[in-house]
C-alpha cells in the first residue's frame, strides 16, 4: 500500500478539482483495514470495501491499483498500479518493482490537461486494455463472493472452501490470496513467498503510460 504517498500527492492537486477515493478491500473491515488510513494521516476519501465490490467492478486484482475517473463519470484508464514512488525490492532471485515516478507525473498531466492530455486513453485503446473475463475468472468472482457471504455470517469452513475455490480458478488474482492469508496471519508471510517464488512474470507489470489519445501509440 501507498497511502501517505497519496496523501502528499492529493496535498499537491486538492485545489486543481482532483480528488482521491480509497478503498481498501478486506472483509476483515474497520478493524483490519482502518489502521492503515490512520497512520497515513488520510485526509482524501477513504473507504473499507468488506465486500469487495470496487476491486470487481474495476478488476483490481493486487495492492495498490488504481482507475481515474473524469467529471463525467468516464473512466480515463483502467486498473493499473498505482504507486507514487520507484522502489525496487530484491527477494531471493526476484525482485519487486514500481514505477510511481512515471504514474504520478501522468496523473498531474491529466489533472492540469483533462482529456487532452496525452494519457488519457482513447476510446479503441481502452477496450484493447480491458478485456472480458473469461469463465473461469467469472467463476472465481462468484465462489469469492461467496466466501465473503460465508466469513460474514461465521460459516468458516464453507468460507474457506470457496476461498480456495477461487484461488484455483483465477491464481493471478493477488486479491483473492491476500484475503485468505489475512485471517491466518501467523501464516501469511510464508504463503506469499511460496506463491512469489513461483511467478513466471512480474508481481506488478509494467506500466503502459502512454494514452494513444491523438495518435495511439505508445509514449513512454
Amino acid at each position: 500500500m501507498d497511502l501517505p504517498g497519496w496523501q502528499k500527492v492529493y496535498a499537491e492537486l486538492k485545489d486543481r478539482n482532483f480528488e482521491i477515493v480509497a478503498a481498501a478491500q478486506d472483509t476483515g473491515g474497520e478493524v483490519a483495514a482502518g489502521k492503515w488510513y490512520d497512520a497515513a494521516k488520510a485526509t482524501y476519501t477513504s473507504l473499507i470495501d468488506v465486500e469487495h465490490s470496487v476491486s470487481s467492478a474495476y478488476q483490481f486484482i493486487n495492492v495498490p491499483m488504481g482507475i481515474w475517473i473524469d467529471e463525467r463519470g468516464r473512466v480515463v484508464r483502467p486498473a493499473e498500479p498505482a504507486w507514487t514512488s520507484n522502489q525496487s525490492m530484491k527477494i531471493g532471485d526476484k525482485s519487486i518493482d514500481t514505477e510511481g515516478e512515471l504514474y504520478v507525473a501522468a496523473l498531474r498531466d491529466w489533472v492540469k490537461n483533462g482529456e487532452s492530455s496525452a494519457y488519457a486513453l482513447s476510446d479503441e485503446e481502452f477496450a484493447r486494455r480491458v478485456q472480458p473475463r473469461t469463465a473461469a475468472e467469472m467463476e472465481a468472482e462468484a465462489s469469492f463472493k461467496l466466501a465473503v457471504w460465508f466469513h460474514e455470517r461465521g460459516h468458516r469452513e464453507l468460507a474457506a472452501k470457496y476461498w480456495q475455490h477461487a484461488q484455483q480458478l483465477n491464481p493471478d488474482d493477488w486479491n483473492y490470496h491476500r484475503q485468505e492469508w489475512s485471517f491466518t496471519p501467523q501464516e501469511a508471510g510464508k504463503r506469499w513467498r511460496e506463491k512469489f517464488d513461483k511467478l513466471d512474470r512480474p508481481y506488478y507489470p509494467k506500466l503502459e503510460i502512454g494514452g494513444g489519445n491523438k495518435t495511439g501509440t505508445e509514449k513512454r
